[in-house]
């Protein structure tokens, strides 16, 4: 995917969990972070980043608060997408053109499906089976190794319960975690950060469910889906 209309800027200082202060042309503006997780190795003082540009007040953005929004940031080496937005759009692309190896045939692909407590990310249909799947985007890297999440999730403990009794039931099921950065080398869950979300996804694959993990290619201007990588941790 790519985004319509990026600047670059450096990042200040976060305010909250949703908005940041960013340089952009030699002036700070209050910008709007695409991502409530904590993205402490990323959001530094003095960082190159890049942001999605709305326009000026008046070229089509009267509702929103903000010019710009938060989408990635420097790292050594290249760039961290941090749109939380962005892993779904890239996995519906891959999915659509057979670019998930797992999942070459996706015939029909449904956004926001509901089970049982739940809604997932997609409902697919391959012609012989139905299922679901659930996106998770990656912004936290040790050492080479991609770890999820960067901080507690209950929600995401819950969502892996539900994929569970899914593939119980006889759906096929998947949780695919999209590394939104280069260079990382496998994936893992982030056991010490959020136990519960570990054991839940461990549980989960003995239930049936798959876990795969993929690398991003990922620019100032866009993120596309990338190589699998090998995923650990989960048996």
């Amino acid at each position: 995917m790519r985004y319509r209309s990026v600047a670059e800027g450096r990042f200040i200082r976060r305010i909250n969990r949703f908005v940041a202060e960013a340089e952009v042309d030699g002036a700070a503006e209050i910008v709007h972070v695409k991502n409530t997780g904590r993205l402490a190795d990323w959001l530094v003082p003095g960082r190159r980043v890049a942001l999605e540009d709305a326009g000026p007040e008046g070229a089509g953005r009267a509702a929103r608060k903000t010019r710009y929004s938060l989408i990635a940031a420097e790292r050594p080496g290249g760039w961290v997408n941090i749109d939380s937005q962005a892993p779904n759009a890239v996995i519906r692309e891959a999915l659509l053109a057979g670019r998930i190896a797992e999942l070459p045939a996706v015939r029909s692909l449904r956004g926001e499906a509901a089970f049982g407590g739940s809604r997932f990310d997609f409902h697919f249909d391959d012609g012989e089976r139905e299922g679901f799947i659930e996106v998770k985007g990656v912004t936290l890297e040790r050492g080479g190794v991609a770890l999820f999440p960067d901080a507690p999730t209950l929600r995401g403990a819950r969502h892996l319960e539900e994929l569970a009794k899914a593939a119980e039931s006889g759906y096929a099921a998947y949780v695919i975690f999209l590394v939104q950065m280069e260079g990382c080398l496998r994936f893992a869950p982030h056991g010490e950060m959020d136990p519960r979300f570990a054991d839940a996804l461990r549980r989960a694959a003995q239930a049936g469910v798959r876990a795969l993990a993929y690398g991003s290619v990922v620019t100032a201007d866009g993120i596309e889906i990338g190589g699998p990588l090998p995923v650990t941790g989960v048996r």
